[in-house]
C-alpha cells in the first residue's frame, strides 16, 4: 500500500488574538480602507455563492452583500466564532473549518472566491489554487490578493545590498517560516496553470510605510490610494487581482448539499452533529454550526 502525500505545512492561527492585536486599534485603518477598495472595484455585481477562504473573523465579510451566500472557510475554529458572534448563524453564511489543500466542496458548487491575506502562508500555491477551481463553475470571478515580491522597497533594499533575495526572479520567497513574496509574473502563470485567466491586477497599499501612516489621516491616505490603484504601478507590497475560471467542470451550483469528504470526496451522511464518509468511513463533527473538517473524528479521540 502506498504512503499517503504528505501534508504541506499549515500556518494556524488557532486560539490567537488576531483580531486584537493585528487589526483592531492596531494602527491598520489604512490598509483596511485600501483593500475595501480594490475589492468593490473587482466583486462582480451579483453573485449566488461565495467562498471566501482564509476568512478569519469575517472582517471583510460585510463586502460580499451582492452575493446571496457566502462560505467562510479557514483553519481556525476560534477565529470561525468570532465571525459567527459577528454576523449570526442564518443561512446567509456557512462556516467551515477546513485545510485549503483538501477542500471539503463537491464541484462547482460556487461561482466565485476570495482569497485575501491567505496566499502568503502557502508553501503549495499550485495545490491551493487547484482546489479552489475544482469548487468553482464555469465563468466563476476569483479574487485574490498575494503579497508582491517586487515592491519598492524590496527593489531599493537589494539595490542597496541589504537583503540577500533578488525581488526581480520568479521564484517565491520565504522571508519568514510560512510567510512568503510572490514576483506578479509567478503569480500570474500558476493562475494559468490552474485553469483561470486574468481579467485585472491592481497595486494596493502605496503608503504603507509607518512614518506616512503615523502623519496622516488614513482617510486620505486611502483616498489617494484609491487613485494611484488606476495607475498600474504594480510595485506595492500588495497586489488584488481578478480572474475567471474556464474550461469545463461540472456545475452544482444550484445543490443544497455542499460537502463531500475532504479526504476521498464521497458523499457525507449527516446523523445529528455527525457527518459520516459513505466512502474511506471516516466521521466529521458540526461543532454549534460550525463544519469542522480539519480533522475527522478518530484523530480527536
Amino acid at each position: 500500500m502506498s504512503k499517503p502525500e504528505p501534508r504541506p505545512p499549515i500556518c494556524d492561527y488557532e486560539g490567537s488574538n488576531y483580531r486584537t492585536e493585528f487589526w483592531e486599534g492596531k494602527g491598520r485603518d489604512y490598509e483596511d480602507q485600501v483593500e475595501r477598495i480594490a475589492l468593490r472595484r473587482l466583486l462582480p455585481a451579483r453573485g449566488r455563492r461565495l467562498l471566501e477562504l482564509g476568512a478569519g473573523f469575517g472582517r471583510l465579510t460585510s463586502e460580499y452583500g451582492n452575493y446571496d451566500q457566502v462560505v467562510l472557510v479557514d483553519y481556525s475554529l476560534s477565529q470561525l466564532r468570532y465571525a459567527q458572534e459577528k454576523l449570526g448563524t442564518s443561512g446567509r453564511y456557512i462556516y467551515v473549518a477546513a485545510d485549503a489543500y483538501r477542500l471539503p466542496f463537491r464541484p462547482g458548487t460556487f461561482d466565485g472566491a476570495t482569497i485575501i491575506r491567505v496566499i502568503h502562508h502557502m508553501s503549495d500555491v499550485p495545490g491551493v489554487l487547484k482546489q479552489v477551481r475544482r469548487a468553482l463553475v464555469p465563468g466563476a470571478t476569483l479574487i485574490l490578493e498575494y503579497a508582491n515580491k517586487r515592491n519598492i522597497k524590496a527593489m531599493l533594499r537589494f539595490a542597496r545590498g541589504q537583503q540577500s533575495w533578488n525581488p526581480y526572479t520568479l521564484e517565491p520567497v520565504e522571508f519568514v517560516e510560512l510567510n512568503f513574496d510572490f514576483h506578479p509574473d509567478y503569480m500570474q502563470q500558476q493562475l494559468v496553470n490552474a485553469g483561470f485567466q486574468m481579467q485585472r491586477s491592481i497595486p494596493v497599499s502605496f503608503f504603507r510605510i509607518g512614518a506616512i501612516k503615523n502623519r496622516l489621516p488614513s482617510t486620505l491616505l486611502a483616498g489617494m490610494d484609491g487613485l494611484l490603484q488606476l495607475t498600474g504601478l504594480h510595485y506595492t507590497p500588495s497586489i488584488f487581482t481578478r480572474s475567471i475560471a474556464e474550461n469545463a467542470s461540472v456545475d452544482n451550483l444550484n445543490t443544497g448539499n455542499l460537502f463531500v469528504c475532504p479526504e476521498c470526496g464521497a458523499e457525507l451522511l449527516q446523523q445529528g452533529d455527525t457527518l459520516t464518509c459513505s466512502g474511506c468511513g471516516q466521521h466529521w463533527a458540526i461543532r454549534d454550526g460550525i463544519y469542522d473538517f480539519k480533522a475527522p473524528l478518530d484523530e480527536y479521540a
